[in-house]
């Protein structure tokens, strides 16, 4: 057997982290990724030759990939070129209606005040100690180990920590939970946004994502060349600590001989030998047994009705004008509650939310001249390729997120752009529905569905957006490290991955949608 082989399938930002860490120890490792580049939803697309982030545009908890490199013998500011962001974004109604959030917590509450009174600024400030408190309780036993059971949970934080599990809302809904902060709707659809991060509406989803908020407030950074630099970069050092990436390198199925893993077989016929394989896709593509039948029972299906949004995305290369858009814009909906009820319906909302990220704007909000690079965002159904939306919905859906944009005065002169719906997504992230998220975050126990790195299959690690500790850039990363963690220490202790194996302590470091 090749006790010291390691394949990662996919070279998402999980698999990159996993391969990196395990190449690092000494491991032989080899990462199959069938796409051209390494990232997965960490890609840009081409628009009129120029390449469009078409992925995340956030990045969040600088501190954990400062850490990865590190232990890994790298610093990441040698690798990637990182600027702090002052604004964290723009949000707007219609005319006239508009509000910034800072890093500054003061001139945050300053421009609440302004925009909506002092008792919303005061219901803010509230808000903001609450999610600090939601952060502070979670990040140890939740995030930075591995996936608890909510017995293992309320046992790691021990009795003098009940009170502070209980605080935190677990029960309560994150829409209802900001009733007790803000009597201005704009507001509660301005927090209860951070729902969406993890692909799931704020009328289903936990009062804990308020947590979100607290992450924010701790830094945004601006990545020079975006989010899939930030991948290349971590591809590199992987490389340089001895991983192979192998591009076009698509996986038929894991290979399984007496219950154990034994390799991978590509779709030419390859055979890669190997006895550990970290996963690095979603879920549901594992339980719809694209990677075979031995490891579909071992992770199990993820039905239509558990998976997180989609989207529709628009990459341009066009003029703004009539609005000053920053590098993160967002322009909201008239009736939020509207909006969700028709994705829960597996309609396209007709009045959306969109998302605005303006790639080449400074930090002030400055504009190149001539065209500039945009991605525009609204949330959709998963409804993938069984049910694809219609050439005349994508159409329509395209006519509503200009008519949004319009309200608050914003035109896009220039071509129409590259569309990418959820049928589109899957088609990228096979077995998926088209959901960017895993499974969504709706009720108190979504949290605990994800599984964590260990399987049911000897042998077969888990990492990615859509296993603990969760989705979005750093979370993802956070999951490959404990990917990696959990490998490790299963081999020192001469055991195979497994759910049964003895629960074991985990490197630090943490993450946030």
């Amino acid at each position: 057997m090749h006790e010291r082989s390691v394949v990662v399938i996919g070279a998402g930002i999980a698999g990159l982290v996993a391969a990196l860490r395990l190449a690092h120890a000494g491991l032989s490792v080899t990462v199959l990724e069938r796409g051209a580049r390494p990232g997965g939803k960490m890609r840009s697309v081409a628009v009129d030759g120029v390449p469009v982030e078409a992925g995340p545009t956030v990045f969040t908890m600088r501190w954990i990939f400062d850490e990865i490199f590190a232990e890994c013998g790298a610093d990441l500011a040698d690798r990637v070129v990182l600027q702090p962001a002052a604004t964290l974004a723009r949000h707007a109604w219609g005319p006239g209606e508009q509000l910034d959030l800072f890093a500054d917590h003061d001139a945050s509450v300053e421009a609440i005040a302004a925009f909506a009174g002092a008792r919303e600024a005061e219901g803010y400030r509230r808000f903001c100690a609450r999610a600090a408190e939601v952060y502070r309780t979670l990040e140890g036993p939740f995030i930075r180990g591995e996936r608890p059971s909510p017995v293992d949970l309320a046992a790691r934080v021990g009795l003098s920590g009940l009170g502070d599990l209980w605080r935190i809302q677990p029960f309560t809904t994150l829409w209802s939970a900001l009733g007790d902060y803000f009597a201005d709707p704009r507001l509660r659809q301005l927090f209860g946004r951070y729902a969406t991060y993890c692909g799931s509406s704020p009328f289903e989803a936990p009062a804990t994502l308020m947590l979100v908020a607290h992450v924010e407030a701790q830094g945004v950074w601006y990545v020079e060349g975006g989010l899939s630099r930030l991948a290349r970069a971590v591809a590199e050092l992987a490389a340089e600590r001895g991983a192979t990436i192998r591009y076009g390198a698509e996986v038929a199925r894991i290979a399984v001989e007496r219950g154990a893993c034994v390799g991978v077989d590509l779709i030419d016929g390859e055979r890669i030998p190997a006895d550990r394989i970290v996963a690095n896709a979603d879920v549901a593509a594992l339980g719809a047994g694209l990677f075979g039948s031995e490891a579909a029972r071992a992770i199990g299906k993820v039905s239509p009705g558990e998976r997180s949004l989609s989207a529709v995305t628009v990459c341009r290369s066009a003029r703004a004008t009539g609005f000053p858009l920053l590098r993160h814009t967002v322009f909201f909906g008239a009736d939020y509650a509207a909006e969700f009820d028709a994705i829960r319906c597996g309609r396209l909302p007709t009045d959306p939310t969109v998302y605005v990220c303006a790639q080449d704007r400074a930090d002030d909000g400055t504009a190149i001249a001539g065209p500039e690079r945009l991605l525009c965002l609204v949330n959709a159904p998963a409804r993938g390729r069984a049910q694809p939306f219609t050439p005349s919905e994508i159409a329509a859906c395209e006519t509503t997120l200009t008519r949004r944009l319009a309200t608050s005065g914003l035109t896009l002169e220039g071509a129409p752009g590259i569309v990418t719906d959820p049928a589109d997504f899957e088609g990228l992230f096979p077995g998926t529905g088209g959901a960017l998220y895993g499974r969504a975050s709706h009720g108190w126990m979504a949290s605990f569905k994800r599984p964590g790195a260990r399987t049911a299959l000897p042998g077969l690690y888990l990492a990615g957006g859509s296993v603990h500790p969760g989705p979005g850039v750093p979370m993802a990363a956070q999951s490959g490290r404990l990917a990696a963690d959990s490998l490790l220490a299963d081999l020192k202790a001469g055991r195979a991955s497994t759910r049964r194996s003895p629960r074991t302590a985990m490197s630090g470091g943490t993450s946030t949608p």
